[in-house]
Order: C-alpha cells, then sequence, then structure tokens
C-alpha cells in the first residue's frame, strides 16, 4: 500500500484542504469543516476523531520512516497530547504522563514566561551639500524620493527575494553536503545572513557617496535587505514561538526597530553639530545594528515548521527541543504541525512561485489572510507614523526652532517610541491584536488633531513648539503598543505554511510601497498644506483606518498557526455581520449607555469539541445536510456533517466508576470549551 493511502486512511476525519473543488461544493465525505466556507465558525483539531490504536501505529510507523526511532516513546504521548491538548492528565496506558511532565505542560500557561531614522537628521544638511535644497517641485521631489529609496527597494525587489530563498535555504538554515556526511553552517546562502549583510554594507557606501546618485543607489541596495529581512524575521519569529507568547516573541521585530529608530535620534543628536560632514554620520551609522544580526543569527534554531515541510523531521525536533521547556512538548507541536502541514500540501501539491502568489487573491481562506494583512499594513502607513520617523526633524522645525532643538525634539520622540514599545509583550497576548488597534487608532487620532491645532499657536509664543511636541509624545505612546508591533507579527501569522513566505512578502511590499508613496509625497504635503494641514490630514487617515480594521480584521491571538487556517475559514461577511449586529450594540449598551443588564454576545469561534480519539469508528456516521451555505462566491455549498451516533441505552445498574467517568468526561468537555472558545 503506498505511504499516501496510508496516510489518507490514517486521516479518515481530517479537514480537507482549501482548493477550488471545495469552494465549489465537491467535499470528500470525510469532511466536517470547510476549509473555505466555515460558516460555523469551527476551529478544528486535524488529528480529531482518530481511533488511538490507530493514532499510536502511525506515530510509531512516522518515526520509524524518518529516522526518530529514539523518540518513539516520546511522540507517542505527544500525538495522544496533540489530539486533545486539555486532557493531558487523564491519558492511560503505558503514554500516561508522569508528575513532572503533567507540571511542565501546566506550566505552559500559568507561568509563559520561563534602521529608517538615520535620515531623519540628515534629511536637514544633505540636499544643500548636493545642491538639491531649493524649494523648487524638483527639488522637493527628489530629496522624497531618496528618503523613500530603502522603501522603493523593499516593495519592488526586496520583500519578493524572501519566499525563493526562504524555499530554497530556509529561515536560517543548516544544510546537509551529502559529499562529507555532515552538517555545516551554511553562512554563505542564508535568507537572513544575506539579508543582514545588504543592511551592513549599504548604509557605509551612503556615507561615501559623492553625488544624489550614487546616494540614491546605494539606499535602493538598503531597501533590497530590508525587504528580505522584514518579510523573513517575523516569519521566523512566530514559527518558533508557542501560541501562549507569539505575539510577544514576534513583535521583538518591532521592539528592536523602536530602539533602532531612538539610537538614529540619538546619533543625529551626537553629530548634529559636526561640521559638513554630519549627514554621512547620520546615515553611516545605521550599519550599527546590522552587526549583531550578522553575528547572532549564526547562533538561532532553524524554523521547525520549515523543516517539516521539507520532510527534515530530525532537524525539526532538534530546533523544538532546543525552543520548547520540556521534550514532551516538543513533540506534541512536532506532530500537530506534521498533522496539518500534510493537510496543506494536498491542497497545494506542486505548486509554482507564480502560483502561490495567484492564489493568493483566488482561494477563499488565503484571499481573507490577504485582505487583512493588507488592511493592517497600510494602516501603519495611513496612521502617519513613518511621515513622523523621517520627517520629524523637518517637521519641528517648520513649527519654529532651530536645527538643534528640532533634533532634540526628534530625539525624545525615538525614546517615547521605544518607551512605550515595552508594554506590548504583555499586551499582545492579553489583550489581542485586534483590540488593541480598535483601542488605539482613536487615540492616535486626537493627538494628531491636537499637534496640528497647537501650530496656531504663535511661534513667537515659548510654548508653541512644547505643545506640538508633547501631543506627537502622546502619539507614539498610543502607536508604540498597537499599530507598532501588530503589523508585522500579524501577518507573520495568518498565512498558511503553504503560502506564508509569498503571503508575507505581499504584506511588507503593501506596507513599505505605501510608506515610499507617502515619503514621496508627505514634503508636497507639508509645503501645499503646512504643519497643521498634514497633521489633521493624517488624523483622519487613522479614523479610516480605524473603520477598515474593524470590518476586515479577525482576532489571532493564543491560537496556533495551524488552527488559524479554520479562523479565516470564516465568511467575512458572518464575521462582519456578526460584529456589526451583535458586538456594536452590546459595546454602546455596556461601554456608552452603562447598561449593566447588557447580555455579551456569544464567541463567534467555538473549538471542535470532537477533539479526542474515537474508539469505535462505526459510531461516527456522515449526515449528509443539503443547506444552501452561502459562499462569498454565491455558490450553493452541499456540506456533510459527522454525527456522533446515539449510544445504546445503559444498564440501570451503572457502577460508580461509571458515573466518575462521565463527570470527569464533562469537566474535561467544560474546561475544552473554556480554552477554545474566544470573542472574535
Amino acid at each position: 500500500m503506498s505511504e499516501k493511502v496510508e496516510r489518507a486512511q490514517a486521516h479518515e476525519t481530517l479537514t480537507c484542504g482549501y482548493n477550488a473543488s471545495t469552494e465549489e461544493g465537491h467535499h470528500s465525505a470525510r469532511t466536517y469543516v470547510d476549509a473555505n466556507n466555515n460558516i460555523n465558525a469551527e476551529i478544528s483539531n486535524p488529528l480529531a476523531g482518530i481511533p488511538r490504536e490507530r493514532l499510536l501505529d502511525e506515530v510509531t510507523s512516522f518515526s520509524m520512516r524518518y529516522g526518530l526511532a529514539e523518540y518513539t516513546p516520546l511522540l507517542r504521548k505527544g500525538a495522544l497530547l496533540a489530539q486533545n491538548p486539555t486532557g493531558f492528565e487523564h491519558i492511560m496506558g503505558p503514554e500516561a504522563l508522569n508528575a513532572e511532565e503533567i507540571n511542565a505542560l501546566r506550566r505552559e500557561t500559568t507561568y509563559k514566561w520561563k534602521d529608517q531614522e538615520g535620515s531623519n537628521g540628515a534629511n536637514l544638511t544633505f540636499p544643500a551639500q548636493f545642491g538639491i535644497g531649493g524649494d523648487s517641485n524638483y527639488d522637493v521631489l527628489l530629496v522624497g524620493i531618496i528618503n523613500s529609496a530603502p522603501y522603493i527597494g523593499s516593495a519592488l525587489v526586496g520583500c519578493w527575494l524572501s519566499d525563493p530563498l526562504n524555499n530554497r535555504f530556509g529561515r536560517r538554515s543548516l544544510s546537509t553536503d551529502p559529499g562529507l556526511g555532515v552538517t555545516l553552517t551554511n553562512v554563505v546562502v542564508e535568507t537572513i545572513f544575506i539579508a543582514a549583510v545588504y543592511c551592513l554594507l549599504a548604509p557605509i557606501g551612503g556615507a561615501l557617496t559623492q553625488n544624489w546618485q550614487q546616494l540614491l543607489m546605494t539606499r535602493i541596495l538598503l531597501g533590497v535587505g530590508m525587504g528580505i529581512k522584514a518579510s523573513t524575521v517575523p516569519i521566523f519569529a512566530a514559527e518558533n514561538s508557542p501560541p501562549s507568547i507569539r505575539g510577544a516573541l514576534t513583535m521583538s521585530w518591532q521592539l528592536w526597530t523602536a530602539f533602532g529608530i531612538f539610537l538614529g535620534c540619538s546619533a543625529n543628536l551626537a553629530v548634529g553639530q559636526v561640521p559638513s560632514i554630519a549627514w554621512r554620520l547620520q546615515i553611516g551609522s545605521a550599519f550599527i545594528p546590522a552587526v549583531p544580526l550578522v553575528l547572532l543569527i549564526l547562533f538561532c534554531p532553524e524554523s521547525p515548521r520549515w523543516c517539516i515541510k521539507k520532510r527534515r523531521y530530525r532537524d525539526a525536533m532538534k530546533s523544538l527541543l532546543r525552543l520548547r521547556n520540556h521534550p514532551l512538548q516538543a513533540a506534541r507541536d512536532l506532530y500537530a504541525i506534521r498533522a496539518q502541514i500534510e493537510i496543506e500540501a494536498e491542497a497545494v501539491k506542486h505548486s509554482t512561485y507564480a502560483k502561490r502568489l495567484i492564489q493568493l487573491f483566488t482561494i477563499p481562506r488565503i484571499r481573507r489572510a490577504t485582505l487583512a494583512s493588507f488592511v493592517v499594513m497600510i494602516a501603519q502607513q495611513m496612521c502617519g507614523i513613518n511621515i513622523i520617523a523621517f520627517y520629524s526633524s523637518t517637521v519641528f522645525k517648520e513649527a519654529g526652532t532651530s536645527d538643534f532643538n528640532a533634533l532634540l525634539a526628534s530625539w525624545g520622540f525615538g525614546l517615547v517610541n521605544f518607551i512605550f514599545a515595552w508594554p506590548a509583550i504583555w499586551t499582545i497576548d492579553t489583550f489581542g491584536r485586534r483590540s488593541l488597534l480598535l483601542f488605539t487608532f482613536p487615540n492616535m487620532a486626537w493627538s494628531l488633531l491636537a499637534a496640528g491645532f497647537c501650530t496656531l499657536i504663535p511661534k513667537t509664543s515659548g510654548v508653541h513648539v512644547g505643545f506640538v511636541a508633547l501631543f506627537v509624545y502622546i502619539f507614539a505612546v498610543f502607536y508604540s503598543p498597537g499599530e507598532g508591533p501588530v503589523p508585522y507579527t500579524y501577518s507573520a501569522e495568518v498565512f498558511p505554511l503553504s503560502h506564508r513566505e509569498v503571503g508575507m512578502s505581499w504584506a511588507v511590499a503593501t506596507c513599505l510601497f505605501w510608506a515610499a508613496v507617502l515619503s514621496i509625497t508627505f514634503p508636497k504635503i507639508l509645503v501645499a498644506t503646512g504643519v497643521f494641514g498634514a497633521f489633521c490630514l493624517y488624523a483622519g487617515f487613522n479614523v479610516t483606518a480605524l473603520i477598515m480594521i474593524f470590518l476586515w480584521m479577525p482576532e489571532t491571538k493564543q491560537r496556533t498557526l495551524e488552527e488559524l487556517d479554520y479562523v479565516f475559514a470564516v465568511p467575512m461577511s458572518v464575521f462582519i455581520k456578526y460584529n456589526s449586529t451583535k458586538v456594536v450594540p452590546w459595546w454602546f449598551k455596556s461601554k456608552v449607555l452603562r447598561q449593566r443588564n447588557a447580555v455579551e454576545p456569544e464567541p463567534l469561534y467555538h473549538f471542535d469539541e470532537r477533539g479526542g480519539a474515537v474508539d469505535n469508528p462505526s459510531d461516527v456516521l456522515p449526515q449528509t445536510n443539503s443547506v444552501a451555505a452561502a459562499s462569498e462566491t454565491g455558490a450553493t455549498v452541499d456540506t456533510k456533517e459527522f454525527v456522533t451516533a446515539p449510544e445504546p441505552q445503559r444498564s440501570a445498574t451503572a457502577t460508580e466508576a461509571d458515573a466518575a467517568a462521565t463527570i470527569a468526561q464533562t469537566e474535561r468537555e467544560v474546561a475544552a470549551l473554556r480554552r477554545y472558545s474566544w470573542h472574535a
């Protein structure tokens, strides 16, 4: 019997993959959650319903086939744990967990934790150095293009190199040389290493340029490295992290970006008084953060999900053993990830780069992730942060202060941005990505509006620049734990593994392309509307972004990357209707009208409670229920649901042990419902 047939038989009750036949309504008899049209919003476990003995036999066969024999006992426990994550205290037989393993799993939830700024100050001096510092349309446009060149290089080239590089070499790859029979660190071709080299050399080249054409070219090359790095590092962090703290670990990208902005502001301030070469030192200082990246990436493990995708299971197990607190957690995650990836592999099969790119917009489950990532990424540009990061010194100077005081005010912005990024380490996994944005965007809107009105204070007044800076800092206070860390964290999560690289490339290219557009146009906006008009314009953009986030951005906190397949299988029309007709009325009654009797709506998403093993496969009967399931394309879908056959009536002489077992099972189901249901 072929391996493919064995796999199919071992997963009789697995969810089908997402493909065209699913969208058209042609479902396998094994399907119980439509991965494209999940109108019931069920979060399903891909190992649900597999009988215990069959599952354990498959684990043993898998471990023997892929050279994991020494991990077989651990993998058998891990598979049972992956099948029923909350029932680890009730596993019986040889695979029963000992006290130390049970304690490690309990502590997993109770103890979760066992660049561009350098050109900001340079904007004040390099245009005059290269003879493009005038007020003509040509000079203003050219300065904008040079400032946005890293974004142009990222959006048009760097981001789109991420998929082929990751697919070939991995996130931070180990390569095995068959001729030598040993494992080597292939530092020449590692994706993140390549990006780090670009980010190391390009700023040095920029500092040595002799005309604006050379400066433009070095900044485009810097953008290539930025694009590769920005499309890879968040994925690498997300794939290595456990669900309970994935947001915090992935948002460290933004935390250290904020630190880089602060260092850039500090460098601007330190060399701002140096004559003639200040701008060279300011641009060249951007190489400093790349040095630790080049060195420290060599000590990181490869992404276990990438290894599993390439069927390098031993490497995946080694990575997970380094990344998890206990070997049992590593075994559980290895088998759970493998189960979901097999489903995705059956759906995608022999996909090409071009085909994966097209599927971002044609496969419903992926299209919803594409839309959500687009919304959260373009919202980062609409909020105005990159304009302040690039032009804060220019804005403060236009507000009526000296060059040095403008740099000092910009330094304060960088400091506030870095300090207030730290709370997101806790809030992003506690309150969630969506909730943070819905709270912070209104506050960013009013703070920018207030900063704009403060520019109307006469410049002769001593409080003019002070109040403008104050509200810009307040804006940074709300940006740093919200729209700062969320976009890259969120976009690295929402795509299935089969499309994660190209999806992240799309998301980052969206963000950086519009950053380039805004960087090019902002000098013209500033000339046409003044500081007051620019601030008011971006306050309006914040309100627009808030509406887009409310309509098209589902929550992802505390879900495994594999469970998010089912979150994004929910049609967007169902998601919008739920939030518009249930959440908004409840919020208005409870928060605005302060009605204590307002009833909180039922959660939109529910974890499929059929997560445990089925002892008798005949107890699961397919029941056809032909309904007009309105998909987003309007197609009529035949759905098949699995229902549990009614049990034979038990004898009236049920033993006390039977009663105790029933109570224990009920308690486990209640615990599972409490753990796996959450608000949209």
